[in-house]
């Protein structure tokens, strides 16, 4: 049997770099990204383009018909509330958190996972989303596993593989891959340009800067 995975792929720098590593890991690699009313969702144009050039099966699911259960974050377009502006230790940036997001889109991968005999589901929390996103936290994670693991016929590990890492650790795991990192998408902002000063932002300059390279997509600064 095929060893099979799911990636939730949010087109951003750190899920770009957990699907090559799962790529690396596994025989047959299943996408998926989720619409859930983002102003960010640039990031999901950014997703398909790196699936169909890997030729991996990709799925975009919309759950906007929800977005009503998940509201209050500055991140969604039902917000009038701009996009804050500063470091993650800053306590404005708790606004960008989304109402038990992770747990519900990975339990929709899990559910693909489940349908295609696969696995595993990878994805791309990190030490820097801690501290504002419990969502991210290793608890979670090793509670969500613990489900997932017994609420299936099929049992289905949830893999964070850079769960422990900083944004410099994972770019400096994809440089070591020979990744492009033209080809995602981090800013909370979903215009022409990446801001540079929202959060995600900031933390994903200062990781380049960290390696003593230039960040290769357009910054509006």
């Amino acid at each position: 049997m095929a060893n099979k995975a799911v990636v939730v792929y949010s087109g951003g720098m750190d899920s770009y770099t957990v699907l090559h590593k799962a790529l690396s890991e596994n025989d047959e690699i299943y996408a998926i990204s989720f619409n859930y009313g983002q102003k960010h969702n640039k990031e999901l144009i950014i997703a398909a383009q790196v699936c169909q050039e890997l030729n991996i099966p990709h799925k975009v699911v919309d759950i906007t018909a929800i977005n009503s259960l998940m509201a209050g974050s500055s991140l969604t377009l039902d917000s009038d509330e701009a996009i804050p502006e500063g470091d993650y230790e800053d306590a404005n940036m708790k606004s960008t958190v989304v109402p038990n997001r992770n747990m519900v889109l990975i339990s929709m991968a899990i559910a693909y996972a489940v349908s295609l005999e696969a696995s595993k589901v990878y994805y791309g929390a990190h030490s820097g989303d801690h501290d504002i996103y419990p969502d991210c936290r290793p608890e979670f994670v090793e509670a969500m596993n613990a489900v997932s693991l017994i609420a299936n016929y099929q049992a289905v590990e949830i893999i964070a593989p850079f769960l422990k890492s900083s944004k410099a650790e994972i770019l400096a795991s994809g440089l070591a891959m020979n990744l492009d990192y033209s080809k995602t998408w981090t800013c909370y902002n979903g215009r022409e340009k990446a801001c540079g000063k929202c959060g995600s932002c900031l933390e994903r300059l200062a990781s380049f800067k960290q390696h003593n390279l230039i960040d290769p997509i357009k910054y509006e600064i």
